[in-house]
């Protein structure tokens, strides 16, 4: 099995704890990452934001998503 990179367990740990906090299905949160570019911000920003509280990055993806809005 293949090691997954920093910013891959990064991504991972964002979709469980975004799915928790917004209390909606893994699913849901996969599809609505796609849907506004969640990812890709997620690993553009990973030198940011893997350093950050739980909260801040949560809040952190709102933000993005509601500026696709």
């Amino acid at each position: 099995m293949k090691k997954l990179s920093p910013e891959q367990e990064f991504i991972i740990f964002c979709v469980e704890n975004y799915k928790i906090k917004k209390k909606i299905s893994g699913i849901d949160v996969i599809n609505n990452f796609k849907k506004y570019n969640v990812f890709e911000f997620l690993e553009d920003s990973f030198d940011i934001l893997h350093s950050q509280s739980m909260n801040y990055i949560i809040d952190e993806i709102n933000e993005f998503i509601n500026k696709q809005k």
